[in-house]
């Protein structure tokens, strides 16, 4: 069945979803952040049937979100590369991660977190307002 196309709307929520909305989308993005960037790799990894991967790889390319390079001439080889677009989704990333580890995993199951590269620790995120700071409160903000 074919999914009706959320482009043209002019709600931000929805023209994304229209990009990354396809659940493998962001788990292919996921580990793209997690340096797997072969094929072969990516999809031993997400577990996911080659043609799909492809077709996602395919989308993430043409979004701007992956870039595809050579890694290999005989036979041709490419690996995929996160843009300066696909690293901006790492937020996004970051607050599912941050949301699925507080209401949808039970904390014996949690096998993710995010940590310092240099220091090993813990890092818990938290979404503030750019320009003073203050962390963003939903009963205190509306959509516009």
């Amino acid at each position: 069945m074919q999914r009706k196309s959320l482009a043209g709307t002019g709600c931000p929520v929805a023209e994304t979803l229209d990009v990354i909305g396809e659940w493998w989308t962001l788990l292919v993005v996921r580990d793209v952040f997690r340096g797997i960037r072969r094929f072969d790799a990516l999809q031993e990894s997400l577990g996911i049937a080659r043609n799909i991967l492809a077709r996602r790889l395919r989308a993430l390319v043409a979004a701007g979100i992956l870039e595809k390079r050579p890694y290999a001439e005989r036979p041709p080889r490419y690996e995929y590369r996160l843009t300066e677009k696909g690293r901006a989704l790492f937020p996004v990333l970051v607050t599912l991660m941050s949301w699925g580890n507080a209401w949808a995993l039970p904390a014996e199951s949690r096998k993710v977190r995010l940590v310092d590269a240099e220091t090993g620790r813990t890092v818990e995120p938290l979404l503030v307002d750019a320009a003073t700071g203050t962390p963003l409160d939903p009963r205190k903000l509306r959509l516009a």
